[in-house]
């Protein structure tokens, strides 16, 4: 498989990241990131902020100064993609009629060489591929990546009812010779590690009841020290946003029928309607400064 040209749509935490992530990896081999936004501002954002990132890596020995600069000039800043982008990636806001809108449209705009996929981590890929045309049906996955996307180096490629079988196998292999661990699987709530994370988080939610930073640290501490987990679950929740998190949960929970052990938790929910939704607002679970 030959990847020349990626078009990412949503310049936010996940899309950005995408497209520092490919930069890294294909700049040497002249693959072009395309990066795109509905808001000018937050492209602007994305940009600063994935060229600062590329800085400190130089200025700590993990780049050198030409990689950086060859990364910076494989990434562009666009209003409309290329017609003739080899893989398109949607990064943008967890609801399905905006996406379906968003790959309606994209699909008429791009060659029929194009793979269309979603980063969705709960969004069913049938349900938006169904909304494309027949012939787009068997180029559109879902590619699920994980925050932060240039380090964490599994990704989900979900085959949907229509999908290539063909294409996933090499997508699969694309993404392992690029260093990143795909896991393949088909389509269906939560997919993999959002089915298996709802446990992770509704517990230690339901074990904690009420907003308590001591009993949240407790909890976050135990499982590191005896569970091995790099973060805990509120810490993690804090990272990945509240507000993203419970609106997975809600979907899973939703997808499964109803089932108990899927439930969100009313904690959740008091979180997200006081705004207070991790780290990007400088406070959840957790203050930060």
């Amino acid at each position: 498989m030959k990847i020349h040209k990626v078009a990412v749509l949503g310049a936010g935490t996940m899309g950005a990241g995408i497209a520092q992530w490919f930069c890294q990896v294909g700049a040497s081999e002249g693959i072009q990131v395309e990066l795109s936004d509905a808001a000018e501002e937050q492209l602007e954002r994305a940009k600063n902020n994935i060229h600062a990132s590329w800085d400190k890596l130089a200025a700590k020995g993990k780049f050198t100064q030409e990689q950086v600069d060859s990364f910076k000039s494989a990434l562009l800043l666009k209003e409309d993609f290329s017609k003739d982008c080899d893989l398109f990636i949607e990064a943008i806001v967890e609801s399905l009629p905006i996406k379906i809108e968003v790959l309606q449209k994209l699909s008429a705009h791009f060659q029929a060489k194009t793979i269309m996929a979603s980063n969705t981590s709960s969004i069913p890929i049938d349900a938006m591929a169904r909304e494309l045309p027949q012939k787009r049906q068997g180029q559109f996955l879902g590619l699920h990546f994980f925050n932060p996307a240039p380090i964490m180096k599994l990704v989900e490629i979900v085959q949907g009812h229509w999908t290539s079988a063909e294409l996933t196998e090499n997508l699969s292999q694309w993404f392992e010779d690029k260093g990143k661990k795909p896991a393949l699987c088909q389509d269906g709530p939560g997919f993999i590690v959002n089915r298996l994370a709802r446990n992770f988080y509704g517990e230690p939610l339901r074990l904690a009841g009420t907003e308590d930073t001591k009993v949240f640290k407790e909890i976050d501490d135990t499982l590191k020290e005896v569970g091995g987990f790099r973060m805990g679950p509120f810490e993690l929740m804090d990272l990945i946003g509240i507000d993203i998190n419970y609106s997975v949960s809600e979907s899973v929970w939703k997808s499964f029928y109803y089932e108990p052990r899927f439930a969100p938790h009313a904690l959740q929910r008091k979180m997200v309607t006081s705004g207070r939704l991790g780290r990007k607002t400088k406070g959840g679970f957790y203050e930060y400064s």
